[in-house]
């Protein structure tokens, strides 16, 4: 597994090396010996898994305010996504910048998401699987977001949304620190 900067201090792209036989392939996705030598200590305390049937269904932007240190992996099982990460952490040199990059199940590839940062994806292909590995516990009253369309961000998503829930959606045009 290799590790490929982004743009955004500690968002990291995870590009995975398979190996292959006659049997197929094998690849490794997660060592957190690997993580710690580059500098990006990764404990998995919680996993979870989205499906999302229609083509262009948009999840996000969120992320868990302080005290949680919810940092994310995100991989595709099955399809493809548009994933975007926004970096809200105030003394970051690229606080309120953005990286989006697509992930796809061919690829095996996966993203890190530093805490601090909000998180979100449009789908690109219908029937699409999104697993999340988190390293910390999600708990709903540290649930914030902001919204997808923000001029502030001004993400240049590759096809508005045609799924999206109404909380996503109608998220304030501002950004309140997300620590």
């Amino acid at each position: 597994m290799k590790f490929a900067a982004t743009g955004i201090p500690d968002c990291m792209r995870l590009v995975a090396e398979p190996i292959e036989d006659e049997r197929g392939f094998f690849a490794r996705t997660f060592c957190e010996d690997a993580f710690a030598a580059a500098g990006i200590p990764f404990r998995t305390v919680q996993s979870a898994v989205t499906f999302s049937p229609a083509i262009f269904t948009l999840r996000g932007m969120h992320w868990q305010a302080t005290p949680s240190h919810e940092a994310k992996i995100v991989r595709v099982m099955r399809g493809r996504i548009f994933d975007v990460v926004i970096d809200l952490r105030p003394a970051s040199p690229t606080y309120l910048g953005h990286v989006g990059v697509e992930l796809g199940s061919g690829r095996l590839d996966g993203l890190h998401v530093p805490p601090g940062c909000a998180h979100g994806f449009l789908t690109l292909e219908p029937d699409t699987e999104v697993l999340y590995q988190m390293a910390d516990v999600h708990r709903p009253e540290l649930a914030r977001g902001v919204r997808f369309d923000d001029p502030l961000f001004a993400i240049a998503w590759p096809a508005p949304p045609q799924v999206i829930l109404e909380r996503d959606a109608t998220y304030p045009d501002h950004v309140p620190e997300a620590g």
